[in-house]
């Protein structure tokens, strides 16, 4: 049985309530840290842990908060990156829901660290059950003696605020969640200079995604060495993974890292493999920005070693072969899935959600989103599965951000491993109209 150190308690009733997680020894953190550490000791044991963020680049944790600039007389911010809308990622909403008083726990020790008296938790507007769950909860810490003026008569104070988001996926990334956060357009800032020298009103902020602020706690708590005992190589510690698709079992799985992937997916205790007895046929490992990967890449690697879910294992082979953990958010497929229909799906999302600041992925975006429309509803041609892969080529690495890598590596890794899907649509264009004709004589298809 894999050692869960978020969700340990989660099956506990009323675990959502400031008693019920205090008698499960809640709040020890805070009391340790704020008693009988410094605030560089906490950076100290979290830089020891080998944290690494949880919302998708994987940056290591101590090493961001290492950065963060300390002028004289400015004020410093922790955010919490709440924003969750990764398509196929929905592991902080299961913990903003079920279990919020860690994420407030963490909060207050990561606020303690940067020395940051004021925090914010920037939670995506579409989620309004999670905002007033956090609400009611940092109500509680307060009441408690947690939150506020003089924390358990250390000298610490410190307020948390909840911020709705506007429904925005840009707002994930973390200078246009900022500049969200001041009341402007979600827009990216171009860097430098970056948010641990100028962020939130000007001053030094860190962003942290939910799951990263949770991990603290345990990490205070036990000691940094001791998470790093949990994982292997640079991937230390658990993982949450929000799994769907086409499995036995989906849902928010807490696991060790270096985990194989095969164990995961087909194991009893996780997934409990594919569902209605049919074949895997491709993963997304890491949330819809990440690169797809068939079934053989999937759970080897093209070493022919086992695909372990480290940071490392995933990234093996670069994206050729290889693809990234990313947010954690594991979609597997069934032998039954059309991966053009999927990748379309996956490039309409990018398409809207664009902030339209880059030309690249402004215009890129919707021109992938039509030449897969084209090829889909059977009335593509050769050429255009080549125009793909340039248009994809001129996204990548060409944005102030990451969402247009973001839209541009599916496309890529779709056309890399399943070609052959692609060339069928074409070949075989009245099968593919067939196939979707109740979408046609719906007006959905308009081939010119």
């Amino acid at each position: 049985m894999a050692r869960k150190l978020l969700l340990a308690h989660i099956d506990v009733p009323g675990i959502h309530t400031f008693d019920v997680y205090r008698q499960k020894g809640g709040y020890r953190a805070v009391e340790k840290a704020l008693k009988s550490m410094s605030p560089d000791d906490v950076v100290e044991e979290v830089k020891k842990s080998g944290l690494r963020g949880r919302g998708g680049a994987g940056f290591p944790t101590g090493m961001k908060w290492g950065f963060l600039a300390k002028p004289e007389g400015v004020p410093r911010y922790l955010v919490c990156n709440g924003d969750e809308s990764e398509p196929g990622t929905f592991k902080d909403r299961f913990l903003m829901t079920y279990i919020p008083h860690l994420l407030i726990e963490g909060m207050i020790v990561s606020s303690y660290a940067l020395g940051a008296h004021t925090s914010y938790i920037y939670i995506r507007g579409e989620m309004m059950p999670q905002i007033r769950i956090v609400e009611k909860a940092i109500a509680e810490a307060k009441a408690a003696g947690f939150l506020g003026k003089n924390i358990l008569g250390t000298g610490y104070d410190l307020e948390i605020h909840v911020q709705p988001g506007g429904g925005a996926y840009i707002c994930g990334e973390e200078t246009a969640l900022l500049e969200s956060l001041e009341g402007e357009r979600g827009n990216p800032r171009i860097k430098p200079p970056f948010p641990a020298v100028a962020g939130l009103y000007g001053c030094p902020t860190v962003v942290n995604n939910v799951e990263s602020i949770a991990a603290t706690v345990p990490i205070v708590n036990d000691g940094g060495e001791e998470y790093a005992k949990i994982g292997i190589e640079r991937s230390t510690g658990t993982k949450l993974i929000s799994a769907g698709g086409n499995l036995v079992r989906p849902g928010v799985y807490e696991i060790e890292m270096g985990l194989s992937m095969e164990e995961f997916i087909y194991s009893e205790e996780y997934c409990g493999g594919i569902a209605n007895g049919r074949r895997l046929k491709a993963v997304v490992a890491g949330g819809s920005s990440v690169p797809i990967l068939p079934t053989h890449l999937a759970l080897k690697t093209a070493k022919g070693e086992p695909r372990l879910m480290t940071y490392e294992s995933l990234a093996d082979g670069g994206f050729v072969t290889g693809t990234a953990m990313g947010s954690g958010g594991f979609i597997a497929f069934d032998e039954d899935q059309c991966i053009v229909r999927n990748t379309l799906n996956f490039t309409r999302f990018y398409h809207h959600e664009s902030c339209g600041q880059c030309s690249p992925c402004r215009e890129g975006t919707g021109w992938m989103e039509k030449v897969l429309h084209k090829i889909e509803y059977g009335y593509g041609d050769m050429s255009d599965i080549d125009l793909l892969w340039d248009i994809q080529k001129n996204i990548d690495g060409n944005t102030i951000c990451p969402l247009g890598d973001a839209a541009a590596w599916p496309v890529a890794s779709a056309i890399r491993h399943f070609r052959e899907e692609f060339e069928w649509h074409i070949l075989q264009p009245e099968e593919a109209q067939t196939r979707n004709f109740g979408l046609v004589s719906e007006g959905v298809m308009n081939p010119e």
